[in-house]
């Protein structure tokens, strides 16, 4: 499928060859915040995680893609996640390891999956929720166009203080096409 293949980068589904990249980035306590993750996941519930991954969106209302380089080194996770197929919405989390941010990988996958989710999935809204301290996904979702529609006060309690998060949605434009 051409529609998540990028100049510089790919989204693919998760494959076993995964399982170490998805221990290392899981089990990163400084990704927790934005995961909700509390407890370190073991490598055999990851394994049985990865093996379920096929599951389709319809069914689980998510998917996680990998993103990664041309020589598919994994360098990043783009989420689908609540999706409604009824009221045409989705949401959208990115994280990319911290040695591969601003180089333009995180624009280019977003790009590449906010267009297979309008084209493929006919989706009408996508929607982010990001931490009012989160500048670079901010930047990010606001570059495409996304437009603020609420905060949600002390929504995510972290290292003892409570943080706002952002609620984000990019409406798809009608008249495009």
């Amino acid at each position: 499928m051409t529609t998540l293949i990028g100049e510089n980068i790919d989204l693919r589904a998760l494959e076993p060859k995964d399982l170490e990249f998805l221990f290392t980035t899981e089990n990163n306590q400084s990704f927790w915040e934005i995961s909700g993750t509390q407890l370190p996941y073991s490598k055999y519930i990851l394994k049985k995680y990865i093996e379920n991954s096929h599951q389709d969106i319809y069914e689980a209302k998510q998917y996680r893609f990998v993103i990664c380089t041309k020589k598919d080194i994994a360098i990043g996770i783009i989420d689908l996640f609540d999706f409604n197929p009824q009221h045409k919405r989705v949401g959208i989390g990115i994280l990319l390891l911290p040695k591969h941010q601003h180089k333009g990988f995180g624009s280019e996958a977003l790009k590449i999956i906010i267009d297979y989710v309008f084209t493929y999935l006919d989706i009408h809204q996508v929607f982010a929720n990001v931490a009012t301290s989160n500048l670079n996904s901010i930047s990010l979702f606001k570059k495409f166009k996304f437009q603020k529609a609420g905060i949600k006060k002390d929504w995510i309690y972290s290292n003892n203080t409570f943080k706002d998060e952002i609620l984000y949605q990019l409406i798809k434009n009608t008249n495009e096409s």
